[in-house]
């Protein structure tokens, strides 16, 4: 039989077990996060109708999906979490109480190019409310809050939040008489971290036919810095000329004020009139999150509002908010970086059993005492050497390793050895227990450390 090499396909992320270990500690944290604000889990189909996932898509997209045929099936794989939701919403909307808050975090598919950081197959992690006709301004305050809590329960404290509304931008561009170029404009000066401020007026010029003194403007306007306070400030100058700019500033000052009360610190939330969002899509306030000390990165997650989520599917208007954040892209660039925090432990069990004896009764026994204690336990129940099952312990990276032997058995206790300091005491099984579950806990510290 002719042996087969065995291979990833490119822009696949297949982790080792260790790796796979932090990167669970990070699904963990998303998952308790958007549970504690009251969003329900919800897990679409992988594979759709080809029909449904391009209704809103064609173009780019259609380029990008992986699409194939089963049988008379015109079938593809979800690109996104949105455009099933999208599905979900107008196909259960009887069903569903209103407003409908839902968390999903799955694998997508873009058949794009593989690049550094940029993956075929990859884990998104999006929330997203949904409201029945209209939706309360409270909820684009909440967004950027369980953002912030997600990112301190990653372990860092150095990230901004950046908000912008669509609306305020939108009713400048009135003002300039470019409302039928306001979607390219948005589109461009989205582009400003990218490509710089001069090359921006480049393209606005001799791409959206703006003047330069039209040009000039609005990279006057973008570039409205300061405080909070200071920049909201500066919009009220502008004010009473526009109503749709009225509107978005409006909605902007209650994000702000209620981002305070949500106890985000003015430290990790800042009003930058440079954010845009590149999408039509979103229609009021547009969120991107940095890590400060690692700009190079660019957001790490991002999202905004929009007016009808399920528009292609159903006639009755589903406004709603959210956020997605690129969770493969992101860990493979924190563990570029080394900001992954290597002392975690990553074991698949926080002990590991070693009988001594030829009877494996108390050795059971143990490991049912320690698992009942709620910790992970893995029984080693293989007939090798004492050096052989150490060497076990050690490459699986287990921090402590349980001996039981005839003089454990006599005396009712058992042997903990500590794999890192090399410590070994002897404990009755529920010292054993506590021993270990103190020790794990001094020990848990952030999942990503800040450099």
């Amino acid at each position: 039989m002719e042996i087969i090499k065995p291979r990833t396909l490119s822009g696949f992320m297949e982790l080792l077990p260790a790796k796979q270990a932090q990167f669970e500690r990070m699904l963990a944290v998303l998952r308790s996060t958007y549970a504690s604000y009251g969003f329900a889990a919800l897990d679409t189909p992988v594979i759709e109708d080809a029909q449904i996932l391009l209704a809103k898509g064609g173009g780019e997209t259609e380029k990008q999906i992986y699409r194939f045929q089963k049988g008379d099936s015109d079938l593809a794989l979800r690109f996104d979490l949105t455009v099933p939701l999208a599905k979900y919403v107008a196909l259960h909307c009887n069903d569903l109480a209103f407003p409908f808050r839902r968390f999903q975090i799955s694998k997508v598919y873009r058949g794009e190019r593989a690049q550094r950081g940029r993956f075929r197959e990859f884990y998104q992690a999006d929330i997203d409310i949904i409201g029945d006709g209209k939706l309360d301004i409270m909820n684009e305050a909440e967004i950027p809050a369980i953002i912030y809590k997600v990112f301190r329960g990653f372990g860092l404290s150095r990230f901004q939040i950046r908000v912008n509304n669509r609306k305020i931008l939108s009713g400048f561009y009135a003002m300039l008489e470019l409302s039928d170029k306001s979607g390219d404009i948005m589109r461009t000066v989205d582009k400003l971290d990218k490509i710089g401020a001069d090359k921006v007026r480049g393209i606005l010029i001799s791409e959206c036919g703006l003047t330069e003194a039209q040009s000039d403007e609005i990279l006057k306007f973008i570039a409205i810095t300061g405080s909070n306070a200071e920049v909201l400030s500066a919009l009220e100058g502008y004010a009473g000329r526009n109503e749709l700019f009225d509107l978005g500033l409006s909605e902007l000052k209650a994000v702000c004020c209620n981002l305070a009360a949500f106890g985000v610190p003015e430290a990790n939330f800042a009003v930058d009139l440079t954010i845009a969002r590149g999408l039509d899509y979103y229609t009021g306030t547009v969120y991107e999150t940095t890590l400060l000390d690692h700009p190079e990165i660019g957001s790490v997650c991002s999202g905004g509002r929009y007016d009808n989520l399920a528009g292609y599917y159903i006639e009755k208007q589903l406004p709603g908010v959210g956020i997605s954040i690129g969770l493969t892209r992101l860990f493979y660039v924190l563990d570029e970086q080394g900001l992954l925090n290597p002392d975690l432990p990553s074991a698949p069990a926080d002990a590991l059993v070693l009988p001594m004896t030829a009877e494996a009764a108390p050795a059971i026994a143990l490991a049912e005492t320690l698992r009942s204690s709620g910790l992970r336990v893995q029984l080693y129940s293989e007939q090798k050497k004492f050096k052989q099952k150490m060497a076990y312990a050690d490459k699986l990276g287990v921090p402590f390793a349980v001996l039981l032997g005839e003089d454990e058995i006599a005396e009712g206790l058992c042997s903990v050895k500590n794999m890192v300091s090399g410590e070994q005491v002897k404990l009755s099984l529920v010292e054993a227990a506590a021993y270990i579950r103190a020790a794990l806990e001094a020990n848990n510290g952030p999942i990503i450390l800040e450099k």
